[in-house]
């Protein structure tokens, strides 16, 4: 078998491009119509840039493969022959998908691109992969639910289709993701399963007794914890990815098309760092690299079902609040001498602060020495502070970065920010 495959979630193209500057080999996204977990608004992937952001994974020698995972109703299913026919045009590596309604219209339209099914139809055993292999597809998304033996015995039973593995990213509290509880709490205003889930499941619950209503009662569990009691820990197997490789899977998926940048460029390069590691011998340091994970949003770190059955310790029952040892304060745009970039700020920082400088092949701690910010007339002026948004001339106290393309900027800090 070829090297096993690091597969990003492209959000958008500017993420996409991070994901593959950090180490993936192939990344996957999907237009808001028919994908789920996409966001609705600003910078997407859509019908008029999807060829753009296919080609230039194509460019980089990285795969591309597109969703169309929604659960489809009658109208999406009417809607869909169009857009298969310029996703034909656009030859991406792989479409996945789950309905098996969405099968035939596939088969027609793109009898070219290789399917791939996707973690929500739920498969879980040899003859569900057997199965979709004898339909043609040439890949599985396993389901979620299953532990490292039941992978392992999948790839004995059926090796002439390549299995797909989730291995890092938030989980959902339903199986494999097939949830209404969006759809109830919203009155059906956000299905979970069109792509447009509110996360009730991160909300805070209380009990309200029918004759006392305005009183609320808070949910106690294990020491008064179990006020969050649908929010899942998010799954991380960094530390497991010989033991993947070894059961014969053929691609680690990482979840999060909607996080940012920040999240897609260190995410990658911790799993890049793990399996360079085994292909090439190399001892590894899984707590360092558990460590870098934390440094981005996570609600905690579980392993989900793939060593053992979940129990209360793999939920996050005090808070649904995004953890971070670090907040994402910039990328780098431009450098203007050996120790002066233009930067984009992303979060507010100041003269004086250490930031850490993370380039794909390394990283650098140095002190802010000078900010000079772009204002929108052309001008530039001093400043002690680059807010979010802000254009910065940033001066720092220390050697050149080489291969600077591609770096962002970070301030390690415990702190609640939106990743």
């Amino acid at each position: 078998m070829d090297r096993i495959e690091l597969l990003m979630p492209a959000g958008n193209i500017e993420k996409m491009q991070y994901a593959i500057s950090y180490g993936a080999d192939a990344i996957y996204l999907g237009i808001v119509d028919y994908s789920l977990r996409t966001v609705k608004s600003g910078n997407l992937i859509t019908r008029q840039n999807i060829a753009e952001a296919v080609k230039i994974a194509h460019d980089k020698n990285v795969k591309a493969y597109v969703t169309a995972n929604i659960f489809a109703h009658n109208d999406d299913i009417e809607q869909l022959p169009q857009f298969l026919e310029e996703l034909a045009d656009v030859k991406p590596d792989g479409i996945i998908f789950g309905d098996s309604g969405i099968y035939p219209l596939i088969k027609k339209y793109c009898p070219n691109i290789p399917m791939h099914i996707s973690t929500q139809a739920n498969i879980l055993n040899y003859e569900a992969v057997s199965f979709w292999r004898d339909l043609g597809a040439e890949r599985v998304i396993l389901a979620r639910e299953l532990s490292l033996q039941d992978i392992e015995k999948i790839a004995q039973k059926v090796s002439d289709i390549e299995l797909e593995v989730l291995i890092h990213g938030s989980l959902c509290v339903a199986y494999s993701g097939r949830c209404l509880i969006s759809d109830y709490m919203t009155e059906n205003k956000r299905k979970s399963n069109q792509g447009n889930c509110t996360q009730s499941c991160r909300w805070k619950y209380n009990i309200v007794e029918e004759r006392r209503p305005g009183q609320y009662f808070e949910i106690g569990e294990d020491e008064g914890k179990g006020t969050y009691l649908l929010n899942p820990k998010d799954l991380a197997l960094v530390e497991y990815i010989p033991q993947l490789i070894n059961a014969g899977v053929h691609s680690l998926k990482v979840e999060g098309r909607t996080k940012s940048m920040y999240y897609a460029s260190m995410v990658a390069k911790s799993y890049r760092e793990a399996i360079d590691a085994y292909y090439e011998n190399k001892a590894i340091d899984t707590n360092k690299l558990l460590d870098d994970l934390s440094q981005v949003g996570n609600r905690g770190f579980t392993t989900g079902f793939l060593m053992e059955k979940p129990d209360h310790s793999h939920y996050a029952y005090n808070t649904n609040a995004s953890q971070l040892l670090s907040t994402f304060v910039g990328t780098v745009t431009e450098k203007l001498s050996d120790n002066t970039y233009k930067i984009t700020a992303k979060n507010q920082f100041k003269v004086g602060e250490i930031i850490d400088w993370i380039t794909p092949d390394s990283e650098y701690s140095a002190t802010i020495k000078t900010i000079k910010k772009m204002l929108s007339d052309g001008s530039i002026v001093d400043s002690n502070v680059a807010d979010t948004n802000d254009i910065a001339i940033l001066e720092y106290e220390g050697n050149p970065i080489e291969n600077w393309q591609w770096t962002i900027l970070r301030r390690k800090e415990k702190v609640n920010v939106k990743a």
